[in-house]
């Protein structure tokens, strides 16, 4: 036996296991992508086509194929986080720029980020990715805001929770407001919020 026929079905093994691993990854970001927040790993089995004991031999657990799917949004949502405000902007400007930004954001990435919240008690890895979420946009509305470094305490954290994904989810789903109602309602507030800084300049 050469050594390039002892390799090649070890290859072979390797290509078969990577192609099972992406269908895998694909069929849980697709059934969330569809409403399915919950999905257990007999849906993703049957949707990628291959048996459970399969995904459980390539994912060593829920939480290690949530993680190989959380690296691929991270690719998609990374520029829309690194979106900057207009230089020269005044102060109400940003505020409206910054709930369109957060708009899409939520619109395209909301059911994943309801996924998170429905499964971060049962999942250490899902209540570290939710945590470390409140703290980039927390981060992000500071870097839109700075004006906000020297505002009271209060004042920035109602801000952080008008401007959050769950006060989105709330005026979308519960409220059962359209994207433009849902996006004019926590403009308002936002607004309403930062008016507190202009009236004490």
């Amino acid at each position: 036996m050469t050594a390039a026929s002892a390799v090649a079905p070890s290859d072979g093994r390797l290509r078969r296991s990577e192609r099972s691993r992406q269908r895998i990854a694909d069929a849980l970001y697709e059934l969330i992508g569809e409403g399915e927040l919950t999905p257990s790993a007999q849906s993703v089995a049957d949707r990628a086509g291959v048996g459970i004991r399969t995904v459980f031999r390539l994912f060593s657990d829920m939480d290690a194929l949530y993680a190989t799917i959380t690296a691929r949004l991270e690719v998609d949502v990374t520029p829309m986080l690194r979106e900057v405000p207009s230089e020269g902007a005044l102060l109400h400007e940003r505020v409206d720029a910054l709930i369109a930004s957060r708009a899409r954001l939520y619109e395209r990435f909301g059911a994943y980020m309801r996924a998170t919240h429905r499964q971060r008690d049962r999942s250490r890895f899902l209540a570290a990715e939710s945590r470390r979420l409140v703290v980039i946009l927390r981060n992000r509305l500071l870097r839109w805001l700075p004006e906000l470094r020297d505002a009271p305490a209060e004042l920035v954290e109602a801000l952080d929770q008008a401007t959050s994904f769950e006060a989105w989810d709330r005026l979308r789903i519960d409220q059962r407001l359209t994207r433009p109602r849902a996006q004019a309602a926590m403009r308002c507030a936002a607004q309403a919020l930062v008016a507190q800084l202009e009236e004490a300049a």
